[in-house]
């Protein structure tokens, strides 16, 4: 039988770094209220709870988490390095699609533990670069997709919008999920 796991939000935020003001502070906030509604719906979830399809569609808890993980993580190493942090998915294949459909799903092996274990790093690997990032003006050209504008450039401080904003929409697929296991809501 799977463990059931609390949640610890506090594994995304680090007390002892200096105080942050101004649109730093503005993007952290809303960064960690947009986590804080994703991790909420896994509170005291089992493993197989976190994997378990509620929906018509393929997502689950546990998946929705690693795919948040993936995105943020990529985006992040973008504001650093560019478009080679990210595939050209122009010249996807099948199976690199089927990959990365499994970002959506927990595998065998996976645990709820070590899912949410790594969006805490990657969080506070993310936290850190809003912090010490010399300018969020700094701009890099988009990856190959075929949903980037052609020439497109977006600053650092778009792609941190664009993380919040992938963020709030999982926590808001999440909580539907949830609500279909169980009841639970994270509102109202």
């Amino acid at each position: 039988m799977s463990e059931t796991v609390t949640v610890d939000e506090s594994a995304t935020h680090d007390a002892a770094r200096e105080p942050v003001t101004g649109e730093r502070a503005d993007l952290l906030e809303a960064l960690a209220k947009q986590r804080h509604f994703l991790l909420f719906t896994t509170r005291d979830l089992t493993d197989e709870q976190a994997g378990r399809r509620t929906t018509a569609s393929q997502l689950c808890l546990g998946g929705l988490i690693k795919h948040v993980t993936a995105v943020e993580r990529t985006w992040v190493q973008f504001i650093l390095d560019g478009p080679s942090a990210m595939p050209d998915f122009t010249k996807m294949t099948e199976a690199d699609w089927a990959r990365r459909a499994d970002e959506f799903r927990m595998l065998p092996g996976e645990t709820l533990a070590g899912v949410l274990a790594d969006y805490a790093e990657v969080a506070r690997r993310t936290d850190e670069l809003v912090v010490t990032l010399p300018d969020l003006d700094a701009a890099q050209p988009l990856p190959k997709a075929p949903w980037s504008e052609p020439g497109g450039r977006w600053s650092a401080r778009r792609v941190l919008l664009h993380i919040v904003t992938e963020t709030a929409q999982h926590a808001g697929h999440a909580d539907i999920i949830r609500e279909s296991l169980d009841g639970a809501k994270s509102m109202g």
